[in-house]
């Protein structure tokens, strides 16, 4: 098999793949992806609201099935670690049910994370089936969704 060709860091679909560089970073860029979709999913929803968030979310995964499909290609690996687009996509939608606020954030965060790295079914199912650019973003777009199920269940417990 041939060494895969080198993949420039201003390739449109590495800088859309790694979330314009944060993916690059050495240790837990999964982490460090989701941190750096916070502060954009605060704005979006501040200034646009849920429905903006939404937008946002579908743009992101929408791009990042491309994105991360040719960059995963031209590596030569299924799911590259430096592909962080889809943890924005799944962070965003972990947001999209409640207002923006650092209470609403961490929560997101933590059942985002925690779906994400312990991979319940069925996303463990989309992760192993689905392959390419498309698999890349559904396991977390999956893994975001119930992170905003449980995000919103603890929001509305919380006092105003």
């Amino acid at each position: 098999m041939p060494a895969p060709r080198s993949i420039g860091r201003f390739h449109l679909d590495a800088l859309i793949a790694t979330w314009f560089g944060v993916g690059l970073f050495p240790y837990a860029p999964g982490t460090i992806g989701s941190l750096a979709a916070l502060p954009f999913a605060w704005l979006i929803s501040t200034y646009l609201g849920p429905l903006g968030l939404a937008v946002g979310v579908i743009v992101v995964y929408l791009a990042g099935i491309w994105a991360s499909g040719r960059y995963a290609k031209r590596r030569g690996i299924a799911d590259p670690g430096p592909v962080v687009v889809d943890e924005v996509a799944g962070q965003w939608l972990a947001l999209i049910l409640v207002p923006p606020g650092f209470i609403t954030l961490a929560i997101g965060f933590a059942f985002f994370r925690l779906f994400d790295v312990i991979k319940p079914w069925p996303i463990s199912a989309i992760d192993r089936r689905v392959k390419g650019g498309l698999g890349v973003m559904s396991d977390d777009l999956l893994a975001g969704a119930l992170a905003a199920i449980l995000t919103w269940n603890v929001w509305i417990w919380i006092p105003p």
